[in-house]
C-alpha cells in the first residue's frame, strides 16, 4: 500500500523540437537534478513535448477551410482556418457556442478545440501554427518506456489538461500511458465494513496525471516532466484506449 509519495519536476529542460529523443532529455534532466530513475518510478510528460517531438504541428498557411469550417467559425467567432484543423481532428461536435467547440476526438476524447492548441506554441517565419495531440498516444509512452527501461522498469504517462462537465476549471488527465494500469477495477473486494464493491474502478493513470499537473503548470512554468515515486499497484497494465467510455455505457450524448 501506497503510504509516502514524492513527486519532483525535472529542471532545465530545453525547448522540445521535432525529432528530439524525450528519453535522452528525461535522463538529461535526471541528471541536472541528481536523481536516476528507481523502478516503479511514474515518469508524467505533458502531452505539449510529446507533440512537439513527434512533429505533429500545423501551420495554418497550409490549411484551406472547408464550407463546414467556415459555417461553424462564424457560429463560434474563431479562425476558420483553426476550426477546419479542430474538424480534421474530431470525429463529432458535441456542444458549440460563441468561442467554445467540444470536439469529440479521433481517439474518443471529449475535450474543447479537439485538443487543437496554441498556447506555448512558437510563430516560426511569422507563420502562425498549431499543435494536435500525439497520434497514438498509448503508443507514444510505450516506446518511450521501452528506451528507458534500459535504466529502470517505470511506467510513462503522457498528460493533458481537460475541462470536465459540470464544474469550472481544468484538470490533468491521462492520455497515453504505458507500463501502469491505467484503470484499476476493484469490483468485487470488500470495503472496511466486508460490503463487497460492486462500481469502484479507480481512474489510476488520471489520478497519477492530476497530481504531476500541480507541478507542470498550465503557463510559463516550463516543467513538462514530473517524476512520481512510491507508488505501488499489482494491477496488469491497461492503457489509456481502455478508460474512455464505449457508447452503449454514455447516458449524455
Amino acid at each position: 500500500m501506497t503510504s509516502r509519495l514524492e513527486l519532483f519536476a525535472l529542471p532545465g529542460l530545453p525547448m522540445v523540437q521535432a525529432g528530439d529523443d524525450l528519453s535522452a532529455l528525461i535522463l538529461g534532466g535526471l541528471d541536472r537534478a541528481g536523481q536516476v530513475l528507481r523502478d516503479r518510478d511514474v515518469v508524467v510528460i505533458a502531452q505539449k513535448i510529446v507533440s512537439k517531438a513527434e512533429g505533429r504541428t500545423v501551420d495554418l498557411a497550409d490549411v484551406v477551410p472547408s464550407a463546414k469550417a467556415v459555417r461553424l467559425a462564424d457560429e463560434v467567432g474563431k479562425d476558420p482556418r483553426i476550426v477546419e484543423v479542430v474538424l480534421s481532428e474530431s470525429v463529432k461536435v458535441v456542444r458549440s457556442r460563441p468561442n467554445l467547440m467540444i470536439m469529440q476526438h479521433r481517439l474518443g476524447f471529449v475535450m474543447a478545440n479537439a485538443g487543437i492548441d496554441q498556447s506555448n506554441v512558437a510563430e516560426a517565419d511569422g507563420h502562425q501554427r498549431v499543435l494536435l495531440l500525439p497520434r497514438d498516444p498509448d503508443g507514444s509512452a510505450a516506446a518511450i518506456r521501452a528506451r528507458l527501461a534500459r535504466h529502470a522498469d517505470v511506467g510513462v504517462v503522457i498528460s493533458d489538461s481537460f475541462g470536465r462537465p459540470w464544474r469550472r476549471g481544468t484538470a490533468g488527465v491521462a492520455i497515453g500511458a504505458a507500463g501502469i494500469p491505467s484503470l484499476i477495477d476493484l469490483r468485487g473486494q470488500p470495503d472496511l465494513f466486508g460490503r463487497t464493491l460492486e462500481v469502484s474502478i479507480i481512474g489510476f493513470a488520471d489520478e497519477i496525471a492530476a497530481a504531476a499537473s500541480l507541478l507542470q503548470g498550465q503557463a510559463a512554468e516550463a516543467q513538462p516532466v514530473v517524476i512520481v515515486r512510491g507508488l505501488t499497484w499489482q494491477a496488469p497494465s491497461v492503457p489509456v484506449a481502455d478508460v474512455v467510455r464505449p457508447p452503449e455505457e454514455d447516458l449524455f450524448q
